[in-house]
Protein backbone atom coordinates (compact mmCIF):
# COMPACT_ATOMS: atom_id res chain seq x y z
CA UNK A 1 0.00 0.00 0.00
CA UNK A 2 1.30 3.45 -0.90
CA UNK A 3 0.70 6.88 0.60
CA UNK A 4 -0.53 8.28 -2.73
CA UNK A 5 -3.33 7.46 -5.17
CA UNK A 6 -3.47 8.77 -8.75
CA UNK A 7 -6.62 10.24 -10.26
CA UNK A 8 -7.34 11.46 -13.79
CA UNK A 9 -5.84 14.94 -13.36
CA UNK A 10 -4.29 14.84 -9.87
CA UNK A 11 -2.73 12.69 -7.18
CA UNK A 12 -4.14 12.28 -3.67
CA UNK A 13 -1.40 12.18 -1.04
CA UNK A 14 -1.99 10.90 2.50
CA UNK A 15 0.01 12.96 5.03
CA UNK A 16 0.43 13.34 8.76
CA UNK A 17 1.09 16.94 9.77
CA UNK A 18 3.09 17.78 12.88
CA UNK A 19 2.30 21.41 13.78
CA UNK A 20 4.51 23.65 15.94
CA UNK A 21 7.62 21.67 15.08
CA UNK A 22 11.08 23.04 15.77
CA UNK A 23 12.42 21.60 12.51
CA UNK A 24 10.07 21.97 9.54
CA UNK A 25 10.30 19.67 6.57
CA UNK A 26 9.32 16.30 5.17
CA UNK A 27 10.10 13.33 7.39
CA UNK A 28 9.65 10.38 5.07
CA UNK A 29 6.88 7.80 5.12
CA UNK A 30 5.51 6.78 8.52
CA UNK A 31 3.18 3.86 9.30
CA UNK A 32 -0.33 4.66 10.50
CA UNK A 33 -3.32 2.56 11.54
CA UNK A 34 -4.95 2.97 8.13
CA UNK A 35 -1.80 2.75 5.99
CA UNK A 36 1.39 4.70 5.39
CA UNK A 37 1.47 8.49 5.36
CA UNK A 38 4.04 11.10 4.38
CA UNK A 39 5.16 13.01 7.50
CA UNK A 40 5.29 16.81 7.18
CA UNK A 41 6.51 18.96 10.07
CA UNK A 42 5.57 22.66 10.07
CA UNK A 43 6.33 25.50 12.49
CA UNK A 44 2.84 26.98 12.30
CA UNK A 45 0.18 26.35 14.96
CA UNK A 46 -2.93 24.35 14.07
CA UNK A 47 -5.15 27.43 14.25
CA UNK A 48 -7.38 28.74 11.47
CA UNK A 49 -5.85 26.35 8.95
CA UNK A 50 -2.32 27.77 9.18
CA UNK A 51 -0.65 24.38 9.67
CA UNK A 52 -2.60 22.92 6.76
CA UNK A 53 -1.59 25.76 4.45
CA UNK A 54 2.03 25.36 5.53
CA UNK A 55 1.88 21.60 4.85
CA UNK A 56 0.47 22.26 1.38
CA UNK A 57 3.29 24.71 0.72
CA UNK A 58 5.94 22.29 1.98
CA UNK A 59 4.63 19.49 -0.24
CA UNK A 60 4.44 21.83 -3.24
CA UNK A 61 8.03 22.90 -2.69
CA UNK A 62 9.26 19.32 -2.37
CA UNK A 63 7.47 18.30 -5.56
CA UNK A 64 8.46 21.39 -7.53
CA UNK A 65 4.89 22.44 -8.32
CA UNK A 66 3.07 25.72 -7.78
CA UNK A 67 1.74 26.19 -4.23
CA UNK A 68 -1.75 26.76 -5.66
CA UNK A 69 -1.79 23.23 -7.12
CA UNK A 70 -1.74 21.57 -3.66
CA UNK A 71 -5.05 21.76 -1.79
CA UNK A 72 -6.74 20.03 1.13
CA UNK A 73 -9.01 17.17 0.08
CA UNK A 74 -9.87 15.71 3.49
CA UNK A 75 -9.07 16.15 7.20
CA UNK A 76 -9.29 19.88 7.92
CA UNK A 77 -9.38 19.43 11.71
CA UNK A 78 -7.13 16.36 11.88
CA UNK A 79 -3.38 15.82 11.80
CA UNK A 80 -3.96 13.02 9.30
CA UNK A 81 -4.98 14.66 6.04
CA UNK A 82 -5.34 13.94 2.36
CA UNK A 83 -3.85 16.57 0.06
CA UNK A 84 -4.67 16.86 -3.63
CA UNK A 85 -1.82 17.68 -5.99
CA UNK A 86 -3.21 18.90 -9.31
CA UNK A 87 -1.30 17.97 -12.42
CA UNK A 88 -0.25 15.05 -14.56
CA UNK A 89 0.06 11.91 -12.35
CA UNK A 90 2.78 10.53 -14.65
CA UNK A 91 4.99 13.48 -13.64
CA UNK A 92 3.97 13.73 -9.97
CA UNK A 93 4.17 10.05 -8.93
CA UNK A 94 7.95 9.64 -9.59
CA UNK A 95 8.60 12.75 -7.50
CA UNK A 96 6.47 11.34 -4.67
CA UNK A 97 8.32 8.02 -4.81
CA UNK A 98 11.61 9.93 -4.47
CA UNK A 99 10.33 11.50 -1.21
CA UNK A 100 9.70 8.11 0.37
Amino acid sequence: MTFWRPEADAVLVRVKVQPKSRRPGLGGVKPAADGPRLAIAVTEAPEEGRATRAACGALAGALGVAPSSVTLAQGAASREKTLRVAGNPAEIVPRLEALA
